[in-house]
């Protein structure tokens, strides 16, 4: 199995280091459902932060994109190094400081499937706000292997993100491959579940699968999954 993700000649994809500022303005109530180069500090706007309510808007550096946040969760933007042309790079963590997603542009991506596995989708919902030229991506939660069967080796085997691929049909499905659509390229915002990062009391002692499974009845998986679906383009 190979899957590759990067950055136009950078990193990989399911999380995030650093490059520009961020800008983040007024809040809105959400709903619920490769060379690289370092740009200059004298182009970085200076961040902003407006609340309203229990949610903050966060628009990144680039100006591109935005998206609603836990008043005390923090994104930190740059996270990273860009890749040569730009794009977003922001980390974001919730008030203990842990990692609940990172968000990513201008990315390079390829994958090869050369073996599938079970795999469950534990919640999905389209994103018409990111369409691009008539597709639309879809939130994402899902897990690959069972209790018979193992997942893809040296993965782990439950993540949340956004995907613009088409859903898999059968009872197996390739590793997951959360990017989607998003010029000059294709983007990620989401994580791989790590009940390190992703806590969900009482569950310590269950098989991870069961811990990411019960880790969706948690108000942080909440707050994550209003956050990735409320991202759209910024203005």
């Amino acid at each position: 199995m190979i899957l590759v993700g990067a950055a136009v000649a950078g990193c990989g994809p399911q999380a995030g280091p650093p490059a520009a500022s961020p800008t983040t303005t007024a809040a809105s109530a959400s709903p619920t459902p490769s060379a690289t180069s370092s740009p200059t500090e004298t182009a970085s706007p200076a961040p902003a932060t407006t609340t309203r309510g229990s949610l903050k808007t966060f628009t990144t550096a680039d100006g591109q994109l935005a998206f609603d946040l836990p008043a005390t969760w923090s994104v930190r933007d740059p996270a990273g190094e860009l890749p040569e042309g730009g794009g977003a790079f922001a980390e974001v963590t919730n008030e203990a400081g842990r990692p609940m997603a990172t968000l990513r542009t201008n990315m390079a991506t390829g994958s090869t499937c050369l073996e599938k596995y079970p795999y469950e989708v534990l919640e999905s919902q389209e994103l018409p706000a990111l369409a691009q030229d008539g597709e639309t991506p879809r939130f994402i939660y899902e897990t690959r292997g069972n209790t018979a069967t193992p997942g893809p080796a040296d993965t782990p085997a439950a993540a949340y993100g956004i995907v613009s691929v088409p859903a898999p049909t059968g009872d197996l499905a390739c590793p997951m491959f959360h990017f989607f659509t998003w010029p000059p390229t294709a983007a990620m915002f989401g994580a791989f579940y790590n009940p390190e990062n992703n806590r969900t009391p009482g569950t310590e002692s269950l098989p991870y699968l069961e811990q990411a499974r019960r880790y969706m009845d948690t108000t942080e998986y909440q707050n994550i999954r209003r956050m990735i679906t409320s991202l759209r383009p910024a203005g």
